[in-house]
């Protein structure tokens, strides 16, 4: 068969009209299923939202609004020796801080040694008419300034205001009374090798009687004090003492 110049290309419009065809056919289909293309777009709506879930979550801060706290101790330097002292133990809010000082109070619930708690505020209705017992130890550590040494008073000093009989008041804690008239009248003092104790008591009286003991450490003398009765519990005592001092003075 012959085609004349003025015929069109028989492949061109095949072509043509598939495609014509194919169009037709995809606009009845969108027309037939309008959801066609909605599910889909939901899907991604979902897969976007899981992921900005995701990434906020992850992002979100976990920190708390706690109130700023200090360090729990504090290197404070007495009488040129370096002490590592509990800031929470530290009696006077004008020593609560680190560098040299002429002395630090402390006090530590015993027989725990921890600082104790914030006081609470008491006011006239809410205040008990009974005291409270005293559950504390209480140490001041203060620069010496060359006075005379603790176990120096103990060996040159006080032997002088001594009545010479002594008393067994508990297995290897030994009592002597001080003369009256001395300038340490109204006092005992106790004494023990293991463990080592040397403390001076008053005498209970209108106040409950208190125990007074000091030990040096370079520059620094370190005084104890806890109410007489703890004496019947005296190995405790003595031990709490030595803790209390490794804890917060050491080479290290």
């Amino acid at each position: 068969m012959a085609y004349s110049s003025g015929d069109s290309d028989p492949p061109r419009d095949i072509k043509r009209m598939t495609l014509l065809s194919t169009a037709q056919h995809f606009a009845r289909s969108s027309r037939q299923d309008p959801r066609g293309h909605f599910v889909p777009i939901l899907v991604a709506g979902a897969l976007a939202a899981g992921a900005v879930a995701l990434v906020a979550y992850l992002l979100w801060p976990t920190w708390g609004t706690d109130a700023a706290k200090g360090p729990e101790r504090l290197p404070v330097s007495v009488g040129g020796t370096l002490f590592n002292v509990p800031a929470a133990a530290i009696r006077r809010k004008i020593q609560r801080h680190s560098g040299p000082q002429e002395r630090v109070d402390l006090s530590f619930i015993f027989p725990s040694l921890a600082p104790p708690e914030a006081p609470k505020h008491v006011s006239a209705d809410t205040v008990e008419e009974q005291p409270q017992p005293i559950d504390r130890i209480f140490l001041s550590i203060s620069a010496h300034r060359d006075s005379l040494a603790p176990d120096m008073r103990v060996r040159t000093i006080y032997p002088r205001y001594l009545e010479q009989a002594s008393t067994q008041v508990d297995d290897g804690l030994t009592m002597r009374v001080f003369k009256d008239g001395s300038p340490y009248a109204s006092e005992d003092m106790f004494s023990a090798t293991n463990p080592s104790l040397i403390a001076r008591c008053t005498r209970d009286a209108a106040t409950p009687g208190m125990c007074l003991a000091e030990r040096r450490i370079e520059g620094a003398d370190l005084t104890f004090r806890f109410p007489r009765s703890w004496l019947s519990q005296w190995r405790d005592v003595a031990t709490a003492m030595e803790r209390l001092t490794g804890q917060m003075y050491g080479r290290k």
